[in-house]
């Protein structure tokens, strides 16, 4: 069984995001960057199904500018077997990321994709249905556990109600949630053996995939600071405040 990884560059968790100063995006200037939690999760899951025995290769893709690479090279210390970098500089928008996979997908053929539900800059959670859609695969979204046996991905889905399982056939589309698994550390041995797994490079003109803003981002705003609470000196006076302040009751 092949199965496709997807991998993205974000701004690494741990950091606190900045605002530029004239309001037109988020700074990226020497802010360190990493795998998105979630295509990191979607890599621990891939490698673990190889572990098991159940996949034969892991192919890691990433789209976006050179650096992205790096992303890349972090995968393959984690365990995928090789990887492919769609190199663009322009925003690459979730239509446009899915179509540019849809591509991929057909030159791999993977038996099995998994991709992480989202990703924690643009928060959108539409590249994978709309891959789905445009594949015309089964899948399986907000994965909290997932098995391969039979020919068939058994995946646990986190919904509002509860927990849902759904089996679809393979080739199919597996997007994780945060349940699904704990990442792994690269050890130092398997960086450097990374660095010796082969790296494919593309264009989204190779892919015949045109790069074309639908949206504009038109404004960057940090969230309003909180302001400090206050002390009340009676029930009464919480309910007065709660009724004619807060409007709440």
């Amino acid at each position: 069984m092949k199965v496709l990884v997807t991998v993205k560059r974000v701004i690494d968790y741990n950091v606190k995001v900045r605002v530029k100063s004239d309001n037109t995006d988020v700074d990226l200037a020497n802010v360190k960057m990493a795998i998105n939690p979630f295509c990191e999760i979607a890599v621990e899951e891939a490698v673990r199904l190889k572990e098991a025995g159940t996949a034969t290769e892991i192919v890691a893709v990433s789209m976006g500018p050179k650096a992205a690479q790096e992303q890349l090279r972090t995968a393959l210390a984690l365990g995928a077997d090789r990887a492919i970098h769609v190199e663009s500089d322009e925003t690459l928008e979730s239509l446009t990321v899915a179509k540019m996979l849809k591509k991929i997908v057909e030159e791999e053929q993977p038996d099995l994709i998994i991709m992480g539900k989202q990703a924690i800059d643009s928060d959108n959670n539409q590249t994978g249905q709309m891959l789905a859609a445009l594949t015309g695969m089964s899948q399986g979204t907000f994965a909290s556990e997932l098995k391969v046996e039979d020919g068939k991905a058994v995946v646990t889905r986190e919904v509002d109600g509860g927990l849902q399982t759904v089996s679809l056939n393979t080739p199919a589309i597996v997007t994780t949630d945060l349940r699904l698994n704990e990442p792994r550390y690269a050890s130092l041995p398997n960086i450097m053996k990374a660095k010796r797994k082969p790296l494919a490079t593309k264009t989204p003109e190779e892919l015949g995939v045109a790069v074309e803003a639908r949206t504009k981002l038109l404004k960057v705003e940090p969230p309003a600071e909180r302001s400090a609470g206050i002390k009340v000196d009676s029930v009464e006076q919480l309910v007065e405040k709660l009724k004619n302040e807060a409007k709440v009751i």
